[in-house]
């Protein structure tokens, strides 16, 4: 299988490693994830078995309910020839009956890898702790890493390198998928803008760490929340839902009210440069087919949301292509990491 010579003249060697947070990540042995997630789409495009890891185990435990993390993490896993054990939100005992420790102690017993999607990162962090096997993070409250390789590997395919590019972030910059943004583009060379109320943007502490980072691979962090200021030149536009799972249903007034201005729209697509991308980690409120949708219409009379469906279905829109992504990049972390 691919091998990866790090600068220093030896090769990359992830083994045993957790996946919690990218800010854990050197930039080389990001490329290295992304690098392995293209071989292994190549091989899944010809039609090549590439069952590495047969033999091997991993559980995967979802507090919160996901189609594209259950499904990319599940389809790797076969892909790759492991057993895969699907526990959902009523699927174990962990926090209930079991502490997360022991869970971990448990469960690294049995199999090789463990993945969690849930709430708070110290949940994924002790997991790891306890855990003798690798442990993925498939979303937190704070981070969503995962996500991220497949944002990034799907803008490289697009326009052919990730340095330089300009991504802009508009919605509620606070949630994981703002702070893994910001982390993703500071390791990778791409100038970041958070577009949104001030009161929606990450963290001083998150910022500032990022902005160090940054500077190290010549690129920038930038803060706005002017629309037209903070869109103009941008290569890439990425949203994501104006409330997030587990927030209470309470709080979608005031977040309407305060990113309406922010939506992506025609006049927002028309400000960025010509060849700018749209993504969204999905799913998304872009029409009326979904049940939230339609409850929020009716309660406010919005019929989109975040994204306008005329842009969601444009030639700008590789939101399925970044979906599709997300089963290669998790392949490749999950092989990096088990790999003998």
């Amino acid at each position: 299988m691919y091998e990866y010579a790090t600068s220093k003249g030896g090769l990359m060697d992830l083994r045993g490693r957790d996946f919690l947070k990218l800010l854990d990540f050197s930039k080389e042995e990001i490329r290295y994830l992304l690098d392995l997630a293209i071989e292994f789409k190549k091989k899944k495009k010809n039609g090549e078995k590439h069952e590495y890891l047969k033999g091997k185990n991993i559980a995967l435990i979802f507090e919160k309910d996901s189609t594209r993390t259950r499904c990319s993490f599940e389809v790797a896993g076969y892909d790759l020839g492991m057993g895969v054990t699907y526990l959902g939100p009523t699927g174990s005992q962990m926090g209930k009956k079991e502490s997360i420790a022991d869970t971990a102690r448990v469960l690294s017993r049995m199999y090789d890898g463990i993945e969690y999607r849930g709430f708070e990162q110290s949940i994924v962090e002790d997991l790891a702790k306890y855990s003798s096997v690798p442990v993925w993070n498939g979303l937190t409250n704070e981070f969503h890493p995962t996500q991220m390789l497949a944002d990034v590997m799907t803008i490289e395919e697009h326009f052919g390198h990730l340095e330089g590019i300009n991504m802009v972030f508009m919605g509620d910059a606070r949630n994981n998928v703002g702070n893994s943004l910001m982390v993703v583009s500071a390791k990778m060379g791409i100038n970041f803008t958070v577009c949104a109320p001030k009161e929606l943007w990450p963290s001083e502490e998150l910022i500032n760490e990022c902005r160090e980072i940054a500077s190290l691979n010549g690129s920038c962090i930038n803060l706005t929340e002017d629309v037209m200021e903070g869109t103009k030149n941008a290569d890439v536009l990425y949203t994501d839902v104006w409330v997030s799972m587990g927030e209470d249903d309470s709080v979608w007034e005031n977040r309407i009210k305060l990113l309406r201005p922010y939506q992506i729209n025609k006049e927002v697509i028309s400000n960025a440069n010509e060849r700018a991308i749209f993504l969204h980690c999905l799913p998304s409120f872009h029409d009326l087919n979904t049940k939230i949708g339609k409850d929020i219409y009716d309660k406010f009379g919005i019929p989109e949301m975040e994204v306008t469906n005329e842009v969601f279905e444009s030639e700008h829109s590789k939101v399925f292509d970044e979906a599709e992504n997300r089963m290669h990049t998790i392949k490749a972390v999950i092989y990096a990491t088990m790999r003998d």
